[in-house]
């Protein structure tokens, strides 16, 4: 593994099969989509994960070198749920401490779902809808700094600003709205 400076202050990490982006503060660059199905919002979609798949995540990977992060979010569901769709607002760029990484995250509209896909065929990924409670309930078992993206998402929808830009969410200890009645994480600026 070697790290390469690609300018505009991001370090590449090589690695067999994959590229790995960091920002300017050594944080892994990574996108998402929250999936849904209706404009109401009330289902996502989740799809198995790679090393426990017995748990569910949300669909999403590293930002390639000279991707958009809105690229590698339709990407990354293609690939990961089997799943093409309209690409909505973003949410905002979670923040991961713990595992030093910035994901950018999107709100997809499903459109189409695959009977095979990439990671169906390769590893046996599943996929499945969940109404929004049971999502948090089933990020909360294995991947809780995900459930941010779904607070975020709800609390947009009432709000109807989630297109304000340079908001960073803090996914490790966000901060908690006591203001609305649900917990969701409060968007702060880098």
């Amino acid at each position: 593994m070697k790290l390469i400076d690609i300018g505009k202050a991001q370090m590449v990490k090589e690695k067999p099969n994959s590229t790995r982006i960091y920002d300017k503060d050594g944080f892994r660059r990574r996108a998402a989509c929250l999936c849904v199905r209706a404009e109401n919002e009330s289902e996502v979609l989740l799809v198995t994960s790679s090393r426990r798949p017995e748990l569910w995540i949300v669909p999403g990977g590293g930002v390639e070198p000279d991707e958009e992060p809105s690229v590698t979010a339709m990407r990354e569901v293609l690939e990961e749920a089997g799943v093409v769709g309209n690409l909505g607002r973003c949410l905002g760029v979670f923040e991961n401490n713990d595992h030093m990484h910035r994901t950018e995250v999107f709100v997809m509209n499903v459109t189409k779902e695959l009977e095979e896909w990439e990671d169906s065929r390769s590893i046996g990924r599943k996929r499945q809808w969940f109404t929004v409670d049971e999502a948090l309930s089933q990020l909360a078992l294995h991947k809780p700094t995900q459930q941010h993206y779904l607070m975020q998402m709800q609390h947009s929808k009432t709000l109807e600003n989630a297109n304000t830009p340079g908001r960073v969410v803090n996914a490790t200890h966000p901060p908690i709205l006591t203001n609305t009645s649900s917990a969701a994480a409060s968007p702060t600026t880098a």
